[in-house]
């Protein structure tokens, strides 16, 4: 079986959004990583020297290849990527091996079979 990491870079307020609609494309769980800041194009307005800027959550998946792009586009679709500037991206890598997923396998194998 081969998988995919998904890395979302996604505001703080949509997170759980976002990790419901992941789930119901297919993705099994993730990694939240809080507190996380970017900067884009962009810089982000200051008042008086600090930054106003909203909290960022980095979101990780590992998902079966045949489901990445459909929790891809869902996660960009709930986050609202291609609305505004600087609501966030995601981006998905290539996995070359993964232990510790063995347990999901069995459940991968019949919910990739109702994909195909």
């Amino acid at each position: 079986m081969q998988f995919k990491l998904i890395v979302a870079f996604v505001d703080d307020a949509v997170t759980d959004d976002v990790m419901k609609g992941a789930r119901m494309a297919g993705a099994t769980g993730a990694t939240i990583i809080n507190n996380a800041r970017g900067e884009g194009v962009k810089r982000q307005r200051t008042f008086f020297g600090m930054q106003l800027e909203t909290q960022r959550d980095v979101l990780l998946f590992v998902v079966e290849q045949h489901l990445a792009r459909k929790i891809l586009e869902r996660i960009s679709n709930i986050a609202g990527f291609d609305e505004d500037p600087g609501k966030g991206i995601a981006i998905q890598l290539n996995v070359e091996d993964a232990v510790g997923v063995a347990h999901q396998v069995e459940r991968l194998k019949g919910k990739i079979e109702e994909e195909l």
